[in-house]
């Protein structure tokens, strides 16, 4: 992030930068972006005229509304660009820009301990401080569906497609193109996009960057691909598991630590799996906590639905180099900065600040109280029986949002990872979901038991 006010008050040479794009461009509106503690994307429009008073001042806004920031007598919050994030909308005719916005707190000045964004920060502070800066990638899977005569989403997909199938079954490349082309005008660098294994799935791999970029990236790759999608009359879902009994969507993301010289601090050549003993006890620290931080990298009632054996979801709480049955992968680098592990367990549906914030202090845990890494599961836990399962001391990831949320509740250093406010909000909400889930009765049940009893 940069800071958009110069010392002496008036604007940053970045700030003055994306004045002189917004003339050059003919930009007409500015959307100045942030996210709310469930992860949904908001904004607000203005025109493009008061993008300078958006940089000195902020832009207010009613926080009451927005979706466990605060309460209505200290409804008054300020949006502050970062001048950084400023990218052309290539679906508005070039005519339209976003920022991402840091929330204020209006009453202090300071950065709302509710904006998840913040959140996020604080994490990578306790990196620096440790001195190391976090890099990110993440897979964020999605579905295209059909839509009906009404331009409402169906669970129809419109190809037969399967992992890595070309045209003629896979009939969404050309949509995948399209998509592609919009996040390059948005400043991604794309490295790869294919089918992915189930009919109507995909996945657009962007590269690496530090985790603040990131997670905002994220935002913008759901916003992209849901507008792009929608041009071709389709619609985009981000849904972990939208269709029984085939393959859900996760959101895989590969983290690695550098250090303050540029070095990978997870590279180690002259071990087995060439990975440090930094590496091992960070990758320590998520397994520590990874019934909780569930709650945070999988935070909906279908994220569960996806999570069960025999699809390909990661459920139980181990690492491997070799295979994807573990939480946590080693992949393979080529070379030495390429060196990282594989979170596994993350879906799309997630708050990506939450989830890396979360994902980092528990790493970071890891390596400050020199957790022991267990040894790396290299067969298919797939095929592991309980017993086997027992020997190797391997458990599993909650069952249940439900599960997931007692976890988090239990765990004082993810709690305190989220902070007071959105670990209290966060709470309240996922645990009025899964209250409603409960009490719902579903047509599965009404279809097997109605008539039977």
């Amino acid at each position: 992030m940069t800071e958009d006010t110069a010392p002496d008050g008036g604007l940053s040479a970045e700030a003055q930068r994306v004045l002189d794009e917004i003339d050059e461009k003919d930009v007409d509106f500015l959307r100045l972006q942030f996210t709310d503690i469930l992860g949904t994307v908001k904004n607000v429009a203005v025109p493009a005229d008061q993008a300078e008073k958006a940089f000195t001042e902020g832009i207010y806004f009613d926080g009451s509304s927005i979706e466990g920031f605060v309460r209505i007598q200290e409804s008054d919050m300020r949006l502050k660009p970062d001048a950084s994030t400023f990218a052309i909308l290539p679906w508005r005719d070039g005519h339209s820009a976003r920022l991402i916005c840091d929330v204020i707190n209006t009453s202090t000045g300071e950065p709302f301990e509710g904006d998840p964004r913040h959140v996020l920060k604080g994490a990578l502070d306790r990196a620096a401080e440790m001195g190391y800066e976090v890099n990110a990638a993440p897979e964020p899977e999605f579905f295209l569906f059909e839509e009906d005569e009404d331009g409402r989403a169906t669970t129809k997909t419109n190809d037969a497609g399967g992992y890595f199938d070309l045209a003629p079954k896979d009939l969404a490349s050309d949509v995948r193109r399209d998509i592609i082309f919009g996040l390059e005008e948005m400043g991604f660098d794309i490295e790869a996009s294919h089918h992915e294994v189930a009919q109507g799935q995909h996945e657009i791999n962007f590269e690496y960057d530090d985790a603040l970029t990131t997670a905002d990236n994220v935002g913008t790759f759901r916003t992209v691909v849901r507008a792009i999608a929608a041009q071709h009359d389709l619609h985009a879902t981000f849904m972990p598991k939208p269709i029984p009994r085939i393959n859900g969507s996760g959101m895989h993301t590969h983290i690695s630590l550098f250090t303050e010289d540029g070095e990978n601090a997870f590279h180690d050549g002259d071990d087995e799996f060439d990975l440090s003993e930094t590496a091992k006890q960070f990758t320590a620290g998520i397994l520590e906590h990874a019934e909780a931080l569930a709650a945070v990298t999988n935070p909906t009632v279908n994220s569960y639905k996806r999570l069960v054996p025999g699809y390909e979801a990661p459920v139980y709480v181990a690492w491997s180099d070799r295979n994807r049955s573990a939480l946590i992968r080693k992949p393979a680098a080529r070379v030495p900065a390429a060196s990282r592990i594989e979170a596994r367990f993350p879906d799309p549906s997630c708050n990506a600040y939450l989830a890396f914030a979360a994902l980092i202090h528990a790493g970071l845990d890891g390596i400050e109280n020199d957790l022991d890494c267990p040894d790396p599961v290299r067969e298919n836990i797939y095929e592991f029986d309980e017993q086997k399962r027992e020997e190797h001391g391997i458990t599993t990831l909650p069952s249940n949002l439900g599960e997931a949320l007692d976890a988090l509740e239990d765990d004082e250093l993810v709690m305190d990872a989220l902070g007071d406010h959105v670990a209290e909000k966060f709470l309240e909400a996922k645990n009025a979901e899964y209250d409603d889930y409960r009490v719902d009765v579903s047509d599965w049940e009404l279809d097997r038991y109605l008539e039977t009893f």
